[in-house]
This record gives structure tokens, C-alpha cells and sequence, in this order.
């Protein structure tokens, strides 16, 4: 083999990594939506409880995140301490992002909705036409794990605006939103196992209304009642679901459940 070849080869196996994205099992589902929940009731916690701000808040979660983003960039397989940290971690961001919109500069949830719509559909035309794929099965190179988590953060803040707009400008109420887009999900996965609508197409679909449907339970859980909430309070709500959170993580980077498969 010449110089070149080896060179080119080694390249190649340097920019290449085993999957960064965990495999897609009912415990990826479940943590997803914990970290959607937590990501509300979190951010409502550090921006009012603690008195921060919007804007404090943003730039410590912030900053938290791109740390955390180091080395979930930096690891050559799937971490779930890791992984699970950054997507909690984002989902706090993303609803940050959609709060300073609206609270700080008076954007509206629909102008808001509208904006995250068009910035995730033009994340997934990029990384469509970069790299051929939109599968999370692909996340091996450091570009395909760039266009990953840029749409996560889209869909979190996309989730968040999408979800107040419909319990808070619409009026429906949060439990009665939290069916609403549990439902759309259900009609998903039907079509996906009956009806063979196309798996990444059902996945990304899923995943955006996963969002909403967190963001629904958290503020159910956490808001007064007389604000149409069970009164749990963020800080309740949020360490309840931290603290599943971390005994589901723990039990998968023990038994391996969830990692994901060799080619």
C-alpha cells in the first residue's frame, strides 16, 4: 500500500467513530421525556426560585452545555453519562432560547414557533444534503454529530414554543395538552408499525413532539392550581425527574441496553 493510501486510510479512520447516539429503545423514549420535563421545570427554577434571570440563567446553562459538549465531541463511542447530561443540558438551553424570545424581546409564540419550524427544516436540508442521511444510526463523523446536535436544539426550542402556544395562547391547559400531543405521538408509532411510514421520518417526527409533550407534563406538575397545575412546584418536579433520570442512566451504562450496534 503507498504512502498516500495509508495516509488517506488513516485519515479516514480517524475522522470515523463508533455511534455517538444510544440505540432507540423504550428507554430512550422515557429519558427523552424526562429530559424535556426537566428542562421546563429546570429553567423556570434557576430564572425565577433563584432569582438569575432569563438572561444569567441562558449564559450559565450556556456555558454548561458547551463543556459538556467538549466531551461528548471528544468521546469516541457512546458515553450515557455523557450523552444524557448534554441532552438535558440542551433541553434547558433550548427552552431558554424560546423564554428570552419571548419574555426579553416580545416575540410571539407563533412568530416563535414559525422561526424554530424554518431553522430546524433548514438544518435537516443541510445535513440531508451534506452527508445523504438523516439517520441517527449515522452520527460517526464529527459533522454528522454537529448537524445532530444543532437539530436537538432546535427541536427543544421548537417544543417549547410550540407547547406554551398551544396550553397557554390557545387556552387548552396543560393536562389536556399534554394528551393532545401524546396522542399525535401514539398516531405516529401506528403509522410507523401498521402503516410502514418511513422509520427516520417517524423518529424525527416523535422526537420534535416529544418536546411539547414534556414541557406539558412539567408545567401540569409544577404550576399552582389555581394556575391550572398539581402544585408540585419546580423544584419538586425537577428533582423527582433528575432523580429518575439518573437511576435509568445509571442501570443502562450498567447493563448496556442501549448501546448501540456494531456497523
Amino acid at each position: 500500500m503507498s504512502t498516500t493510501t495509508t495516509n488517506t486510510v488513516a485519515r479516514s479512520q480517524m475522522g470515523t467513530m463508533m455511534s455517538k447516539v444510544p440505540e432507540v429503545t423504550l428507554f430512550f423514549w422515557i429519558i427523552k421525556v424526562l429530559a424535556t420535563t426537566v428542562g421546563e421545570t429546570a429553567a423556570d427554577f434557576l430564572n425565577t426560585n433563584l432569582n438569575l434571570g432569563l438572561t444569567n440563567t441562558t449564559y450559565i446553562m450556556g456555558t454548561c452545555l458547551a463543556v459538556v459538549l467538549v466531551f461528548q465531541f471528544r468521546a469516541r463511542k457512546y458515553v450515557p453519562e455523557i450523552y444524557w447530561l448534554a441532552v438535558v443540558l440542551i433541553s434547558i438551553v433550548g427552552t431558554l432560547i424560546t423564554d428570552n424570545l419571548v419574555d426579553n424581546l416580545g416575540v410571539s409564540l407563533v412568530a416563535c414557533t414559525s422561526i424554530f419550524a424554518a431553522a430546524l427544516a433548514a438544518t435537516f436540508v443541510g445535513w440531508y444534503a451534506s452527508e445523504g442521511t438523516l439517520s441517527i444510526h449515522s452520527i460517526r463523523t464529527p459533522k454528522r454529530e454537529a448537524f445532530y446536535w444543532l437539530a436537538i436544539l432546535f427541536t427543544f426550542a421548537l417544543g417549547t414554543a410550540a407547547g406554551d402556544l398551544v396550553a397557554e395562547h390557545l387556552s387548552l391547559g396543560y393536562w389536556k395538552s399534554a394528551f393532545l400531543f401524546a396522542g399525535i405521538i401514539g398516531v405516529i408509532a401506528l403509522a410507523h408499525l401498521k402503516f410502514h411510514l418511513n422509520a427516520i421520518l417517524s423518529f424525527w417526527l416523535a422526537y420534535i413532539l416529544t418536546r411539547p409533550l414534556g414541557a406539558s407534563i412539567g408545567d401540569y406538575l409544577s404550576q399552582s392550581r389555581a394556575n391550572g397545575g398539581l402544585g408540585w412546584g419546580t423544584v419538586g418536579t425537577s428533582a423527582v425527574f433528575l432523580a429518575t433520570i439518573l437511576g435509568v442512566v445509571i442501570y443502562l451504562a450498567k447493563t448496556k441496553k442501549d448501546q448501540p450496534a456494531l456497523g
